[in-house]
């Protein structure tokens, strides 16, 4: 049994004639740049993070960047963030010229360690941008502390976990500002490009607002430089659809992910865990060995899509080399470049093909002992 790594076509046809009915109307009344969906979306998406605004953007990204313009940095100014993660978190710091510093990340769940972010302040520092990577969600306690403990602002990048919750409490709900990403492999995905800042602060919400209409708080005004970065009407039509199928299928993700912890219990991987305070929505599922390169040569020629997430730290990016780090600066985030790889986890997923996943895997190490 062939297995795709992912198969966003399922997701669209169990909701095919909610998005054409949803789609439809847009076209039906020209909305297509913001407008009363992306409006709905927004108000639906604010009480399900559990915050008081949420602004609709073209991309994730977009939204960082504005969550970092708001602090109003200066150049040489620093924010503290993690080299282990999608480029986009570091590209959201260096647009507003200033400069990400990386600290190394846990071993048990890849995200920022916060036992290493004091090391890494200088008086140069402005913020820090934890990542809840993989849908896990990052330790948000003692990274709220250093915060207040040093005054410095606090945004979250929740690209990967929409749903997440850290003590009970969700994701996004910590920081100043937190950005959500709805590319369409996310657990809540737009058909095109999408995302989110999220926040409780009025002011914030109006000058991120302003920002993302070409820094106009009334149209053909503008006090400050802007951006182009509006959501389309469609995507939020089509996430207002998504957003109310979001917790069945986060259900989905974990029930998968269980499923090929009690399978793959036992044999040479180390597979993800939750922590403690942690409750994940698996956006991936991360294995982790020494052989990762030959493991998914053998399951890509056997048809059972994988894979990686992230092979090069950002540390180690040639876009960053003036940041002078070099191998060896965070070694644990170094070594889980190297051996990570993401099994399928997507909530059409069946339990047979969680299976055939499963027993492909047993059955390499069979002969790669």
């Amino acid at each position: 049994m062939n297995v795709p790594y992912f198969d966003l076509n399922g997701q669209t046809k169990s909701i095919r004639a909610e998005l054409d009915r949803a789609i439809a109307e847009q076209l039906d009344r020209g909305s297509f740049c913001l407008g009363p969906a992306v409006e709905a979306f927004e108000r639906d998406f604010a009480a399900y993070v559990g915050v008081k605004h949420a602004l609709g953007f073209n991309s994730g990204t977009s939204a960082l960047h504005v969550a970092v313009r708001l602090l109003n940095l200066k150049p040489g100014d620093e924010i503290i963030s993690t080299p282990y993660t999608f480029v986009a978190t570091s590209w959201a710091i260096a647009y507003c010229n200033v400069k990400p510093v990386y600290v190394d990340i846990d071993p048990a769940t890849m995200n920022i360690d916060p036992a290493k972010i004091e090391a890494a302040i200088t008086p140069r520092t402005k913020a820090i941008m934890p990542v809840h990577l993989y849908g896990h969600p990052a330790d948000m306690d003692p990274i709220v502390a250093i915060c207040k403990k040093h005054n410095l602002a606090l945004i979250e990048d929740v690209a990967q976990a929409h749903g997440a919750k850290y003590r009970g409490r969700g994701v996004g709900t910590f920081g100043q500002t937190a950005c959500f990403s709805f590319y369409p492999g996310k657990n809540l995905g737009a058909c095109g490009e999408g995302g989110a800042l999220v926040t409780n602060d009025d002011a914030a919400c109006k000058r991120s607002r302003a920002l993302r209409e070409h820094g106009s708080y009334e149209r053909y005004y503008h006090d400050e430089i802007g951006y182009n970065y509006r959501m389309e009407g469609i995507q939020g039509a089509a996430l207002g659809v998504k957003l109310k199928k979001l917790p069945e299928w986060t259900a989905r993700r974990r029930a998968i992910a269980h499923r090929y912890h009690q399978l793959l219990a036992g044999t040479p991987l180390t597979l993800p865990k939750e922590a403690s305070y942690a409750e994940s929505v698996y956006h991936l599922y991360v294995v982790r060995h020494a052989k990762r390169d030959a493991l998914r040569e053998f399951l890509t020629k056997r048809g059972v899509g994988c894979a990686l997430h992230y092979p090069l730290p950002c540390h180690l990016q040639k876009c960053f080399v003036d940041l002078g780090y070099k191998v060896g600066a965070f070694p644990i985030a170094e070594k889980a470049a190297r051996e990570c790889l993401s099994l399928p986890i997507f909530p059409e997923l069946t339990d047979a093909q969680v299976e055939t996943v499963a027993a492909t895997i047993k059955e390499f190490f069979a002969t790669n002992a």
